[in-house]
């Protein structure tokens, strides 16, 4: 019970916040609104599992948002020729190649991944601004909600985020990769002792956070008859929270995926209630920002317990 503290917090916050909702604002309930919002967060959870993976390893990758514009107009630009089902693997593996850069340059070169991550944030933000002056892609008909009635396709979209986040988080308990990412975390000098090759591990999960944030841009182009260049503006702050929130450690080699899930729908349900509870809007932020703040203090406050 004390080893999921974190995890279990999370939950109860949320659980006094829908409880809250039930009681003040019971149209939060209504069915299609959280469908909706479902099928909005559902790319995020799958670009949080991705960053809190690289969490886990003691990196940061905040070039998440440019990917996922980079991944989503190169989408949107190939969805007005080729089938979805050829633009989703292009989309995946551009999304690797460019998380293939971060991770040969941290990994490989030893560079502080904050670095090389803002760097790589800004050229693929700006070559994308000078490529597309800010134009939007139009997308065909048959692309949106991918050629599904909406709430098939929203439906669709939150199942495949479901099924995705069991998978990870079944891997990371149950296969050797996973306890490789905590060991390296924790100590990637004594991983590297045991056997462990501490910056293929770390490469990887650089990789895998690329090809994820790829997924994540076609789920969200299918949700829009536009794809903005703009989009994923955020987005790296967003899922830093969520996983910091759900209790993976900052500090590296301490987490789990079923918390970044609880952190995530802890953060996203802060607007909705919001707007529910006719509370200006621009608490919001300041919620969040306290929250993120609480959740690296409760940290803070733990490794100094430990080392003590």
């Amino acid at each position: 019970m004390k080893r999921y503290f974190r995890e279990i917090s999370v939950a109860a916050a949320l659980t006094v916040l829908l409880l809250v909702l039930a009681i003040f604002a019971p149209a939060f309930y209504q069915g299609q609104p959280l469908l909706s919002l479902s099928a909005r967060e559902s790319p995020t959870l799958v670009v949080a599992c991705g960053m809190a993976l690289v969490i886990m390893t003691r990196q940061i990758d905040i070039s998440v948002g440019s990917q996922f514009a980079v991944c989503s107009v190169c989408a949107g630009l190939l969805a007005t020729r080729w089938p979805l089902a050829l633009v989703l693997p292009v989309s995946v593996a551009l999304g690797a190649l460019l998380g293939a850069i971060n991770g040969a340059l941290v990994a490989g070169m030893k560079l502080p991944s904050i670095v090389v991550t803002l760097a790589t944030m800004v050229t693929w933000r700006e070559g994308l601004r000078w490529l597309r002056q800010g134009q939007f892609v139009n997308l065909p008909d048959n692309v949106q909600w991918f050629g599904l009635s909406q709430q098939t396709g929203q439906w669709t979209l939150i199942g495949a985020a479901l099924l995705l986040l069991i998978l990870a988080a079944t891997g990371m308990r149950h296969l050797a990769i996973g306890r490789f990412i905590y060991a390296v975390g924790s100590d990637a000098e004594a991983a590297r002792l045991a056997g462990i090759r501490p910056r293929l591990i770390t490469f990887g999960t650089f990789v895998l956070m690329g090809a994820l944030t790829g997924l994540a841009a076609m789920m969200n182009i299918v949700q829009s008859p536009q794809v903005d260049p703009n989009s994923g503006t955020g987005l790296e702050l967003k899922t830093i929270a969520a996983a910091v929130v759900g209790g993976v450690a900052i500090s590296g080699g301490r987490g789990n995926l079923w918390g970044v899930f609880t952190g995530l729908l802890l953060l996203a349900c802060i607007n909705p209630a919001l707007t529910h509870l006719h509370i200006e809007a621009y608490w919001e932020k300041a919620i969040q920002g306290a929250i993120i703040l609480l959740a690296i203090v409760a940290d803070g406050w733990r490794n100094r317990k430990e080392a003590s």
